[in-house]
């Protein structure tokens, strides 16, 4: 049992580790001090349920329908090139850099944009549903196994939220919002052109 949940520990923490559009997002409000852990907690309850759906057997479902696959992927890469536009807009309005100078976005359009970049991004499900379910399909203790990638997520994004913190004296001049901005669309339209490319 314990190499299962170290397995799953293991595996998830390499695949969610990666910056990707989600991770990104996590680090924007943890910079911004705005809605944490709201936004911590949709996306890690948000990877417990699609880990346990993959161990559960959709993966293999998923597999089974490349237009569903499709569909998602062209929503996704429309979801992250918006998103890329609204931070290109951001780095070049200097007076919309200030995170203390902002207006504050409200809890509900938080976590829906939360929500959007993790059920919009068709990475999520190639990483929890299907890799980590086809993983866990291996090991005996399978469900040992989700609980150990769910552990590694919920404990990835409070550090990743909470540690914000830390970089805040860093990020204190517009200057370096801009670039963090300029990052954070570069990112985006990364991950938006390898789902249409790929």
């Amino acid at each position: 049992m314990l190499t299962s949940v170290l397995a799953g520990f293991a595996n998830s923490i390499v695949l969610i580790a990666a910056i990707g559009a989600q991770n990104a997002f996590v680090l924007r409000q943890g910079l911004r001090r705005e809605h944490v852990w709201a936004v911590v907690a949709v996306c890690a309850l948000s990877d417990a349920l699609l880990i346990t759906l993959g161990v559960a057997g959709m993966g293999t479902a998923i597999a089974d329908r490349p237009a569903l696959l499709q569909a998602a992927k062209w929503c996704g890469a429309a979801f992250l090139l918006a998103y890329a536009v609204l931070a290109v807009r951001r780095a070049t309005r200097p007076a919309a850099l200030d995170p203390g100078e902002a207006r504050p976005a409200t809890l509900r359009a938080t976590v829906i944009a939360c929500l959007a970049f993790t059920y919009l991004n068709p990475h999520v499900y190639l990483d929890t549903v299907l890799l980590l379910g086809a993983v866990a399909s291996q090991h005996r203790y399978q469900w040992v196994f989700a609980a150990g990638a769910a552990a590694a997520s919920a404990l990835w994004f409070t550090a990743l939220g909470g540690g914000a913190r830390k970089l805040a004296p860093v990020l204190a001049r517009p200057g370096a919002w801009r670039v963090l901005d300029g990052v954070i669309a570069a990112i985006m339209v990364a991950i938006a052109a390898s789902l249409v490319l790929g």
